[in-house]
């Protein structure tokens, strides 16, 4: 197994104690080992085991970016933990761009289209959409539509190309995620995903939508195979 560690800035690290596991039968517990000098020119040891307390958890969780603050939830986030977050939009009307190079770019580019309601997750600096039938709060068994643009997958991440994004994945993020991705250009077809049962697909859906003062068609979304839970889950 190979193990790799990257830490930024060039600061010099010294050992100061480590965790350690113990088992017996169906017990396991841990504790804490703090590091002891070792004769000079010597490695440190480790010296006598002491319990672990609730304060140094939180120290440790912190230090390995895993703690989450406290935070006021919106009413639009589904899930969040301290590897992803989601959440949903209600359906509305938004500006798309589309890449001069494209053959949408001269007709379609800088227009108002009505967009379904949809779902984002941000996890690892990624970001995934789907887009969902009905304009309300999804429950765990919700079936997910794929998201009716450009720049996504069959997975549904989107390839960000150089898409303004947050330095943060946290919920004070949500915003400029969601402008990130509507102020890009869509500017490509980006897997095998159908994302429109409209006759002509994506691009005849636009023309046909472009101004529209109605909401999005949802009967022309296409079935992403999964649900909510699934769609959290899947890494």
């Amino acid at each position: 197994m190979d193990v790799n560690v990257s830490i930024g800035g060039g600061q010099k690290m010294a050992l100061t104690g480590a965790v350690l596991v113990y088992r017996g039968g169906t017990d396991t517990f841990a504790v804490w080992h703090p590091a002891k000098p070792g004769p000079v020119g010597g490695a440190p040891y480790l010296g006598e085991a002491e319990s672990l307390t609730t304060e140094f958890l939180r120290t440790l969780a912190a230090g390995l970016g895993t703690y989450i603050p406290p935070e006021i939830l919106p009413a639009n986030v589904l899930v969040r933990t301290s590897e992803v977050l989601v959440w949903w939009t209600p359906a509305q009307y938004r500006t798309l761009f589309f890449g001069e190079q494209s053959e949408a770019g001269k007709d379609l580019n800088g227009k108002r289209y009505p967009v379904p309601s949809l779902v984002f997750k941000v996890s690892g600096g990624c970001l995934w959409v789907r887009a969902l039938e009905k304009n309300e709060r999804p429950t765990a068994i919700t079936k997910l539509k794929t998201a009716p643009f450009w720049n996504g997958n069959d997975a549904s991440q989107i390839c960000i190309g150089t898409m303004r994004v947050p330095g943060s994945s946290g919920v004070e993020a949500m915003e400029g995620w969601e402008r990130g991705f509507f102020q890009s250009e869509f500017t490509h077809a980006y897997g095998a995903a159908r994302l429109t049962s409209f006759p002509g697909g994506f691009l005849d859906l636009c023309r046909h939508l472009v101004g529209s003062r109605k909401p999005f068609p949802v009967d022309y979304l296409t079935d992403a195979r999964e649900t909510l839970r699934q769609f959290v889950e899947r890494r």
